[in-house]
């Protein structure tokens, strides 16, 4: 019974290294053990050339005795009695896996004997080959190598199974003498030792003769090789939850590589603009593999190199605008086209703005997404609703989103929550899944398919069961966004790349946060999602970080060296046909003259006919609006005009010169359409400081107001104070006093507006 419970369950407690091997276990990099040992994990699979260059070395009956050699031992107990000292060992390589796992046990007889017992105790409880393993894995290979698999890639820079019979015979020698391996020491004593082992296999017929003369002109290792660090930031994140494990993953190598080239790059520029961080996920859309992960740029320690980028939560920017576009769609409450006002803008105290500075005046929807404009954005955020946009967020599992709808504002779509590139990408991801899920089951969606993803190949991800209905977004709305984000300009080396054929067609966003902290770039095609970040770990923003200058480049390399997809397919089971207003984005109404026909989602359908096209009468030479009142029935022409209201108008006709505004009534005829009148300045409750020319005087504060009928006179009021009037251009220069004063604005018609605006100081 003693003898049946003498040798411990587990032979060998020693801590052991964190690796991480690719999808195709080659090695991306090694965290050393605990005890600072370069110690492998436990591998039961031994290459054959060592296995056969050990056991000729070390064991040649390793095979046949019971984990003792009777003769060795006797040969040995002679030799070291007749010489008064330890001359030779009789161990086999059974007694050394148990010495191995005694270690700091003294040597002595006792102990051997101790050792011999235990040896054959273990001979009875695991197969030759699993013995043979535990010495290859623990066997001592000089200075802090413990194992094979450590020792080869130290010594030879390569995985153990692509050993030659040199380095193979050169690493079977080195436990029996480990001290031999020192760079520029007994290299001529581990050269002979090494040549006598692939003597006796040339002597034994396992080499011919031509490998051994090969083999024998081989030079030996002369200094340890740092161990690959392909993915460092991935082992750091692996290690969190597998320390000490050999852990295979779903990198692709040659991608790693390559993507770690292209970041190395970039960084080598963006640092000459004291740009020091940026980090790349790449991401297989139908395993949801993570195929690519660089969490950080080759910087140093001074600028935060060892910070995995991926996981942390930075400011957004623009890059959640699509999910916005694609909710709006999803509810029915925008068409992919329709036009959305970009006009100046104030929301409270919050007063959003175009990063160009300017306005269209009114700009088609995909449009406002592809151009990244925000007035527009934040103008559809609060037709849509904050609480609602929120609600859809929190849908996609964005774990930075912390805080309720109020916390964050109308700046929500614009930078002002947090979130991280692993989310981000996920995200992605899972649209550009739902698309192809959609196109491959015959139109059913999978409940489980914002999952996360995964880097360990040992999982396969469940998307859940199929189902009639929608995850979050319909695959028509998901379809249209990306068709839209694939419109947006590239940067200026990929400017003409629809022209070439071949080119591939990305859907993909950038993102800019305030105080240019951030830049992002996220692109998907049906294959890939690859999602990129630049700044600094530390916060400290720079000009030039925005995210069409300094992360798209990196992501359009990274697709380069991507292999090519095809765009996806269109949903047509979740659209409909319709007839669409050209110029407005509207469905069209029986004003509109100008239409064409189009699919759009199944929601659209509840979206109103386009607002802008007013059927208007007017003379026959068009150059007057006309009614009964003043103009013969036959001779009045009946025509659909586009009309936009005043304020929209007033920015959209300087980028749209073919604009016409609506003729002026014929001063003959009684008019009854309304007039619509809108400030252009002073925005609502805005404070306006006055500043001093040369002179010390103060400059005088311009108001402006766009007026439907700009022909008509308007009357302007202050603190009910008159003080002008206007004609035609309607804007007027005043020199208020310090404080709150109230603006009335009054036509020859009657029609009044009025805005509330301080002056400080």
């Amino acid at each position: 019974m003693a003898y049946y419970f003498c040798l411990p369950n587990q032979l060998f407690k020693d801590p052991t290294a964190t690796v991480i091997t690719s999808a195709t276990n080659d090695l991306l990099g090694a965290q050393i053990a605990k005890d600072e040992q370069w110690r492998f994990p436990h591998n039961d699979s031994i290459p054959d050339k060592f296995k056969t260059c050990i056991i000729q070395f070390e064991d040649e009956y390793f095979y046949r005795h019971p984990g003792f050699n009777p003769v060795s031992i006797f040969k040995a107990l002679r030799d070291n009695l007749t010489s008064g000292s330890v001359k030779r060992g009789g161990s086999t390589l059974t007694q050394q896996v148990i010495r191995l796992s005694r270690k700091g046990q003294k040597r002595s007889y006792f102990e051997k004997l101790k050792e011999l017992i235990l040896a054959t105790r273990l001979e009875f409880r695991e197969p030759k080959d699993k013995i043979l393993a535990y010495y290859t894995s623990n066997a001592p290979f000089g200075g802090n190598v413990v194992g094979l698999d450590a020792a080869s890639w130290r010594y030879f820079n390569r995985n153990a199974n692509d050993l030659s019979w040199a380095e193979s015979a050169t690493l079977a020698v080195l436990p029996n003498a480990p001290s031999l391996i020192y760079p520029g020491k007994n290299q001529e004593r581990l050269l002979k030792k090494r040549n006598r082992l692939l003597k006796k296999l040339w002597r034994n017929a396992i080499i011919d003769t031509l490998t051994y003369n090969l083999a024998v002109v081989e030079g030996l290792p002369q200094k340890p090789y740092p161990l690959p660090q392909i993915a460092p930031h991935l082992l750091q994140n692996v290690s969190k939850t597998h320390y000490g494990a050999f852990v295979k993953t779903t990198i692709d190598k040659p991608l790693q590589q390559q993507v770690n080239r292209i970041v190395k790059t970039h960084y080598n520029t963006l640092s000459q603009n004291e740009i020091y961080n940026a980090a790349v996920l790449v991401l297989d859309v139908k395993t949801r593999n993570v195929l690519a992960y660089i969490g950080n740029t080759p910087t140093d320690n001074a600028h935060q190199n060892q910070v995995d980028v991926i996981g942390k939560p930075r400011s957004t920017g623009s890059i959640l605008k699509p999910f916005l576009y694609a909710a709006m769609l999803d509810s029915g409450d925008i068409l992919p086209h329709t036009l959305v006002a970009d006009v100046p803008t104030q929301f409270g105290n919050y007063t959003p703005e175009n990063y160009d500075k300017t306005y269209d005046g009114a700009v088609p929807a995909s449009r406002a997404l592809s151009r990244s404009l925000n007035v527009p954005a934040v103008r559809m955020l609060q037709e849509f609703g904050l609480d609602r946009f929120h609600h859809y967020l929190k849908q996609l599992q964005l774990k930075d989103l912390k805080y309720t709808a109020n916390h964050y504002g109308l700046s929500l779509v614009l930078g002002g929550a947090e979130s991280n590139l692993w989310d981000l990408c996920k995200s992605y991801a899972a649209l550009s899944s739902t698309l192809n899920h959609f196109s491959e089951t015959s139109s059913a969606y999978f409940e489980n398919e914002f999952c996360d993803p995964t880097f360990f190949a040992s999982e396969v991800i469940d998307f859940g069961q199929k189902t009639a209905d929608k995850t979050l977004f319909d695959a028509a709305s998901i379809y249209l966004t990306y068709e839209s984000m694939k419109a947006v300009n590239r940067p200026e080396s990929d400017e003409s790349w629809e022209f070439f054929d071949g080119s591939k067609q990305i859907a993909w966003k950038t993102g800019t946060s305030f105080g240019f902290r951030d830049a992002w770039a996220i692109g998907t095609t049906k294959d890939y999602v690859v999602g990129v970040w630049v700044g600094n770990a530390d916060g400290e923003g720079r000009p030039g970080l925005v995210g069409v200058q300094a992360a798209a480049p990196i992501l359009f390399d990274v697709f380069d060296v991507l292999p090519n997809s095809d765009w996806f397919a269109t949903p047509f089971d979740e659209m409909q046909h319709v007839s669409i207003c050209k110029l407005s984005g509207y469905r069209a109404s029986p004003n509109c003259d100008n239409t064409e026909a189009t699919y759009i989602q199944q929601s659209g359908i509840k979206t109103k006919p386009c607002p802008f096209h007013k059927l208007i009468h007017i003379d026959k030479s068009e150059h007057f609006q006309v009614n009964s009142s003043c103009e013969d029935l036959s001779n009045i022409t009946h025509k659909s005009w586009f009309v936009l209201p005043p304020l929209m108008a007033y920015y959209y006709k300087s980028k749209n010169p073919f604009y016409k505004p609506l003729p002026k009534f014929r001063s003959d005829c009684l008019s009854s359409n309304s007039v619509s009148i809108d400030f252009i300045y002073p925005k609502t409750n805005q404070s306006i400081f006055l500043p001093k020319d040369f002179n010390g005087e103060t400059n005088a504060l311009i108001l402006k107001i766009a007026h439907s009928k700009p022909e008509s006179t308007v009357f302007w009021y202050v603190d009910a104070t008159f003080i002008g009037s206007t004609k035609d251009i309607h804007e007027l220069g005043i020199k208020p006093d310090f404080g709150k004063h109230l603006l009335t604005v009054v036509d020859e018609f009657g029609n009044e507006a009025k805005r509330w605006f301080t002056i400080t100081n």
